[in-house]
């Protein structure tokens, strides 16, 4: 069975935009790496970073859809739910994470991932005994 691992927007965009060498070639070497492996999954927000993001820097609304349709080609769309935001609202009480970093570790947690990968939060945190927080990066 193929591990799951939730792709924070962080990583994606290390790895589309390549304005950071050092960062591109982390997150271009990890993500290469896991995919032999593992199943990727992100979710709408993920999606709507990525695109947001790109489109401030100006990149071509080409370039934004073909980041776009990859992200759908090689991984898992998990869906907003009521569970999830409930779920997101224990997580944000319990390890005082933000809004929106409260809702990616639920959609993880809700999709059965065994890591969620950020930039954004604590390295080596566990979350509901299931889910490890990874920071490739560190």
């Amino acid at each position: 069975m193929q591990n799951k691992i939730f792709v924070d927007s962080n990583i994606w965009l290390y790895l589309f935009l390549q304005d950071d060498e050092g960062k591109y070639k982390t997150a271009e070497k990890y993500l290469l790496n896991s995919n032999l492996n593992s199943a990727f999954v992100i979710s709408y927000q993920v999606i709507n970073e990525v695109s947001n993001i790109m489109l401030k820097k100006d990149y071509a609304e080409s370039k934004v859809m073909e980041s776009v349709d990859y992200l759908f080609k090689i991984c898992t769309l998990q869906e907003f739910t009521k569970e999830i935001i409930l779920s997101a609202s224990s997580i944000r009480e319990k390890y005082s994470f933000s809004f929106w970093d409260s809702i990616l570790a639920g959609s993880a947690l809700f999709s059965k991932c065994d890591m969620l990968i950020s930039e954004d939060m604590q390295h080596g945190q566990l979350i509901e005994n299931s889910l490890t927080i990874l920071n490739p990066f560190k």
